[in-house]
């Protein structure tokens, strides 16, 4: 039987992600910070897995990062959105986190996203 490359592609992501949440946890003093990326947008959370909340959330669908950009999904969004999350997280005292970059290659938006965070002071 032959197989959809996109069914192929989508039980490959789901054996990252597992892998992933099996070893990435986050805390109250370091939570799990996760970046999602859309067609249209890019997204983050900051989770505490331990409470199972959602500290702070951040996205360029926000009105104010919508206006600074030009496009809300290329390097120069992913760069805003870095530094709007540290600015955020400066705020609630959280120093550092635990980056989960879901299925995504640590390449491109996703660096980007994260060399504005540490330049902002944020450790993963």
């Amino acid at each position: 039987m032959i197989t959809a490359k996109y069914i192929i592609k989508k039980i490959k992501r789901q054996r990252v992600r597992r892998a992933l949440k099996a070893t990435l946890r986050g805390t109250q003093e370091r939570p799990r910070m996760i970046m999602v990326k859309s067609n249209k947008y890019l997204y983050t959370q900051v989770i505490d897995d331990d409470s199972h909340q959602v500290l702070l959330t951040a996205s360029t669908l926000e009105k104010d990062l919508k206006t600074k950009l030009k496009s809300a999904k290329n390097k120069e969004a992913a760069k805003l959105l870095g530094e709007t999350i540290a600015e955020r997280l400066k705020e609630k005292k959280i120093e550092t986190v635990v980056f989960d970059r879901n299925v995504y290659a640590f390449a491109g938006r996703v660096k980007i996203f994260t060399d504005a965070a540490r330049e902002k002071g944020i450790r993963f």
